[in-house]
């Protein structure tokens, strides 16, 4: 028979879901790994190549853990809450539940034929009320807990301490003490809403949304938040210990953005009130000329004089139709707009008055919300007073006296402080320290350490995600729904109103309680069921608990996780957050849930530019899709080709971009299944470059790795004798064979097992195309012949990378049983040490042959496998060189 990959990877696929193969059970007896994707939201568009780049790294490392003796969990399941199945349901009216049915049902479908080994008996969705019981109750923990920052890490909420004054209130005052401390907390705040999607979103989300096309504005709303800031610190020092990308823990450090600087405190002139400023430059304070608020700070209204009320007005309404990206993107270009407030503040040392501002490139949730601004160290304070016409001072100076002109552009590396009574003459770093201890004496500053990151902002007004576990009171008092289990209710419409109330607020039956209490009726946020389901693949099948002590503790951490770098500042650090609140109440050992990340390039997909035009009469981009264009010979340049559109004739150039439906550019894997199979898919996204990196596709390649599984096959087979169809057998020989099989063998096992273990699988695979192309010509001159022990321990080597035909071929080779957990073969270091070298064979000093040598050999022995070599015999043609010129370990030269 020939190589028919529809049947073997069917009846492969087939034999490994009836003999559940990949089931993973808890054996304290074996080590354990964990490898774990990051598991798909199920879109109805299904899976395009780009998707299983990653699910095929992580699948080869799974069945080589196998091999090497590991109990392997490696489960897959659906992250199926969120705005997508919502904005479906919205346009046809079928349930979101039935959308993502239909879609996971695909994926999965999808997945198998890839043939990849999960663990199929542990597949859950985060939409399965089974699973996001779970969710809501790790919310809970959250409600039901406070941050010790003496201790450093969370306590249950009736741990918190109640102050005396507070207790002799009343209960009402203790709720309330204990409500402005949990972890989980309402809080009226600006929010970014979306208009259009009538949605909040997260800090993470805007920049998607906005270059979607969709409007974000900021207004106040009562939000569920999480407090993430008491765990910022942990957040970023546990980072250190971390087996991640350098640009992974980059961007976590750099979204928790720690600072450290002083607290300053001025107070208002005429007002009964104060305004604390950070700043990482205490050493600057004599150069603050103006002070400038975000036009949401709450003391804008209060300080605004009745001169300027109007324009503050003006000012503050304009800024809250404006995302914050926005607002820091034009700051970033050099934009400046703000208002007088007509107030001031007192300098807390010179007693001088300073007026105040609002404008939008000061932020609410950055710092207090509130600068000092000191335009002669800080651009963006220049480039606003320059705007404005406010005073710029110079009070720090270059080391070594070198003139500065602050009027003309600020000067903002560290130096000596000048103008700076106090601190006058020191170096930048003793000036800070200086000025922070004399603020303190003083009484009007403190150091501090402060973080951009922000609470985590964690309802949402949609429909379809995970509902609250929480009950409204008339008096305002909130408490836990009992019992825990909670299902979305059926509603006739998923929109939310304009005014942001979300869709479950008009299911009015389900939402009212018997006692009166109203169901809270936002949802959470789709990360919520991606924070923790890591865990729950420990033990999905648990009723009574969201995981055992016990699975928990044998799992975790996940060992390898691998998945895109766009979560790094999203699911990658909420779940931390989530896992270190659990570790906290001790319900996981561990205080980081993964301990190395891997995150894979992009499949990148064709699209097509004209070469000499960008956009059309309207200013659309103009982009043509593969479908669309064709390549032709090129008149001007024979033996070349051009892409050109079809229809019109126009040249166009290739451009590479990431796969997506509205570029026109995705490859369906089904389709390149069918055609090549399976393990020619798996090969070539391996074969592409190194997983970390991204690369274009191209189905040339595709064919090419094709080729080589037919290669393989052959290796395994005779050609059919003339006039037959079906091949033979190969026939097997005992034992390694040559010495040069041998040392091929061995040094392919272990090239490829060092290049697993470092994830270089382009590279494991060139090793083993170099074995198939060598193994027969390192034999002993019967070309019919494979050693027996070399076949068996190729099969083992190409297993993780090409499942399907090793099972196969170790099959037609006698062996009884599955491969899927046999063990993985060992490089005999006796082998390993090469012991030829190439020589080299020349007559007259020109190039006839290389040749493998024995090291030891002499230089008679060289010369005579030298004129042994059929191509140098016919050239010496019988004559007798004059002379011989060897050259022990290099070449052999005979001169006519």
């Amino acid at each position: 028979m020939v190589y028919d990959h529809q049947a073997i990877e069917r009846r492969w696929q087939e034999y490994w879901a009836k003999h559940e193969s990949f089931r993973a059970q808890v054996d304290h007896e074996r080590p354990k790994f964990y490898v774990l994707d990051m598991f798909p939201y199920p879109s109805g568009d299904g899976l395009h190549v780009g998707h299983v780049e990653g699910y095929t790294a992580t699948d080869i490392i799974a069945r080589y853990k196998r091999m090497r003796g590991f109990n392997v969990l490696h489960p897959m399941g659906w992250d199926a809450f969120g705005l997508p199945a919502e904005r479906h349901a919205m346009k046809t009216g079928v349930h979101p539940a039935t959308v993502i049915a239909n879609a996971s049902a695909n994926f999965r479908r999808q997945l198998q034929r890839l043939g990849f080994s999960y663990d199929w008996s542990r597949e859950f969705s985060t939409t399965d009320p089974k699973y996001y019981k779970w969710t809501r109750w790790i919310f809970l923990q959250l409600w039901g807990a406070w941050y010790d920052r003496e201790a450093r890490r969370a306590r249950p909420i009736a741990e918190l301490p109640i102050p005396t004054e507070v207790a002799a209130v009343g209960d009402a005052a203790v709720a309330a003490y204990r409500d402005a401390r949990r972890l989980a907390y309402l809080d009226e705040a600006p929010v970014n809403w979306c208009p259009a999607l009538r949605v909040v979103l997260a800090n993470e989300e805007v920049a998607e949304k906005v270059e979607d096309g969709y409007e974000v504005v900021r207004r106040p709303m009562k939000q569920w938040v999480l407090r993430i800031t008491e765990y910022a610190e942990r957040l970023l020092a546990d980072l250190d210990g971390l087996e991640w990308p350098p640009h992974v823990l980059e961007i976590q450090r750099n979204w928790v953005g720690r600072s450290e600087g002083a607290e300053i405190t001025f107070a208002i002139a005429g007002h009964d009130a104060s305004l604390s400023v950070f700043t990482t430059r205490p050493d600057t304070l004599y150069g603050a000329t103006y002070m400038v608020l975000a036009p949401e700070h709450p003391l804008v209204a209060k300080i605004t004089t009745d001169a300027q009320r109007a324009a503050v007005t003006a000012y503050v309404d304009r800024t809250a139709r404006r995302s914050e990206r926005e607002r820091q993107a034009e700051s970033i270009e050099g934009k400046k707009s703000g208002v007088d407030t007509g107030a001031f503040a007192t300098h807390p040392l010179t007693g001088a008055a300073i007026p105040i501002w609002i404008a939008d490139y000061v932020l609410l949730g950055y710092g207090t919300g509130a600068i000092m601004a000191v335009p002669g160290h800080d651009d963006r304070d220049h480039a606003f007073a320059r705007a404005m016409g406010l005073p710029i001072v110079q009070v720090v100076a270059p080391e070594g006296g070198a003139p500065v002109d602050v009027a003309v552009a600020a000067f903002v590396g560290e130096g000596i402080a000048v103008n700076s009574p106090h601190i006058e003459g020191q170096a930048t770093a003793a000036a800070k320290r200086a000025m922070t201890e004399h603020l303190a004496a003083q009484g009007c500053g403190r150091a501090r350490v402060t973080y951009k990151l922000r609470d985590w902002l964690f309802s949402r007004q949609r429909y379809w995600g995970e509902p609250f576990p929480l009950a409204h009171r008339s008096d305002g008092s909130i408490y836990a729904i009992d019992p825990l289990p909670v299902e979305l209710p059926e509603v006739a419409d998923y929109d939310p109103s304009e005014d942001g109330e979300p869709p479950l607020a008009r299911a009015t039956a389900w939402k009212q309680l018997p006692d009166g209490a109203l169901r809270e009726t936002n949802t959470m946020p789709q990360w919520a069921g991606s924070c923790w389901y890591y865990l729950r693949f420990c033990d999905p099948g648990n009723g009574d608990l969201p995981w055992s002590k016990d699975a928990e503790s044998y799992w975790m951490p996940v060992d390898l996780y691998v998945g895109g770098v766009e979560h790094a500042a999203t699911h990658l650090l909420y779940s931390r957050f989530w896992h270190k609140v659990l570790f906290d109440l001790g319900h996981v050992h561990e205080p980081e849930p993964f301990k190395r990340l891997v995150n894979q390039g992009m499949i990148l997909g064709a699209t097509f530019l004209p070469l000499d035009r960008r956009k059309d009469d309207s200013g659309k981009k103009l982009v043509f899709l593969p479908p669309e264009v064709e390549e032709r010979d090129d008149p001007e340049r024979p033996g070349a080709k051009q892409w050109v559109v079809k229809a019109t004739g126009e040249v166009v150039e290739i451009q590479w971009d990431k796969m997506s439906k509205s570029r026109g550019n995705v490859v369906n894997p089904d389709e390149v299944v069918a055609t090549y199979g399976a393990d020619s898919v798996r090969l070539y996204e391996m074969f592409m470059g190194p997983l970390e990196h991204s690369a274009p596709w191209q189905t040339e390649g595709l064919a090419g790795v094709h080729r080589f599984l037919q290669r393989v096959w052959k290796l395994f087979h005779l050609p059919a004798p003339e006039g037959a169809t079906d091949e033979a057998a190969r026939p097997l020989v005992a034992g390694e064979g040559t010495p040069r099989q041998r040392r091929l063998l061995h040094r392919t096992i272990a090239e490829v097992t060092d290049r697993i273990d470092r994830m270089a699988f382009n590279t494991a695979i060139s090793s083993l195309m170099v074995f198939v192309r060598d193994v027969i010509a390192a034999g002993d001159g019967d070309e019919s012949a494979l050693p027996r022990d070399a076949a068996a321990q190729f099969c083992l080597l190409l297993a993780p990378f090409a499942p399907h035909l090793a099972e196969e071929l170790w099959s037609r080779i006698g062996q009884p049983r599955s491969l899927a957990h046999e063990a993985w073969p060992a490089a005999d270091d006796a082998w390993l040490v090469d012991d030829s070298f190439t020589l080299v064979v020349q007559i007259n000093g020109k190039w006839r042959a290389e040749i493998p040598a024995p090291k030891s050999a002499s230089k008679d022995e060289l010369a005579a496998l030298a004129r042994a070599v059929d191509d140098v015999a016919r050239h010496l043609g019988g004559a007798e060189p004059k002379r011989v010129v060897v050259v022990p370990g290099r070449l052999v030269n005979f001169v006519l």
